[in-house]
């Protein structure tokens, strides 16, 4: 079983992914399923009137918060590889969590742990430099952050090293290439929409922890965590559904940091 030995598995999502008028993604929907939220810093989405109302509203329902840091890349979502050098990524790190965790303490929370997002998420799971680089912000500001990543990846081995604690997580609405790593956005598969499959994909990672590859593969994937994106078409109905499911496979569904 891939269930921690708490007895529990996370369920996490992105949240607070807008930008001034814009609005993107179930947040309030989402608060009330989830336990995790994944709230943008202000580099890809979100600004501070968002970062604050989410997690204001995180707090008002008992759900933790992580800091969702990013390249420095509004226009594209988040979503472009930054070869940016290592010190400066450090630095920009360092400045989402500290402002998003500035922002929850304002509202009865703080930030209990960092998760990359987009591309900086994927160039970490192999770039051993710039996961460093994200390791080396929170060991600068708060050692006791988990870091939150894909199972075997750089940036949870880096996290380990430094004495932080890794959290594997798996995505429930995404597809995985044979070597382990996630479909690239436009590409075929990789999204999963129907409901009924994302539920039951979450369902095998927590339990089993397998999920099966668009070719076909069963991967090894154990994880504490498993995330719903906020941006995906029906994000707040995906999540229920797959809450409702974990819990019926007799899982106890509550954050891996609190």
């Amino acid at each position: 079983m891939s269930i921690s030995g708490t007895g529990r598995i996370d369920l996490n999502a992105d949240l607070g992914e807008g930008f001034g008028i814009w609005r993107l993604g179930e947040d309030e929907a989402l608060l009330d399923v989830v336990t995790s939220a994944n709230v943008a810093c202000g580099f890809h989405a979100g600004d501070p009137s968002t970062m604050r109302r989410v997690c204001a509203g995180a707090a008002q329902v008992g759900v933790t918060v992580g800091a969702q840091v990013a390249y420095r890349d509004l226009a594209g979502f988040g979503r472009r590889f930054v070869d940016v050098e290592p010190g400066e990524l450090t630095d920009e790190v360092l400045y989402q969590i500290a402002a998003l965790d500035g922002i929850a303490r304002t509202t009865g929370g703080r930030v209990a742990y960092v998760k990359p997002h987009g591309a900086l998420y994927n160039a970490t799971v192999e770039h051993e430099a710039q996961a460093r680089a994200v390791v080396e912000a929170v060991v600068a500001y708060d050692r006791a952050l988990p870091v939150l990543g894909l199972p075997g990846s750089a940036l949870l081995r880096a996290a380990e090293a430094a004495g932080l604690r890794p959290v594997p997580e798996g995505f429930a609405d995404r597809g995985y290439t044979a070597e382990g790593s996630l479909v690239r956005r436009g590409e075929s598969g990789a999204l999963v929409q129907d409901a009924e499959a994302v539920a039951e994909r979450a369902v095998r990672m927590a339990l089993e922890g397998v999920v099966v590859a668009v070719d076909g593969t069963a991967l090894r994937v154990p994880v504490e965590s498993v995330c719903v994106h906020g941006d995906t078409p029906g994000a707040a109905g995906l999540a229920r559904a797959v809450r409702a499911a974990l819990e019926a496979a007799g899982a106890t569904v509550g954050p891996f940091s609190g």
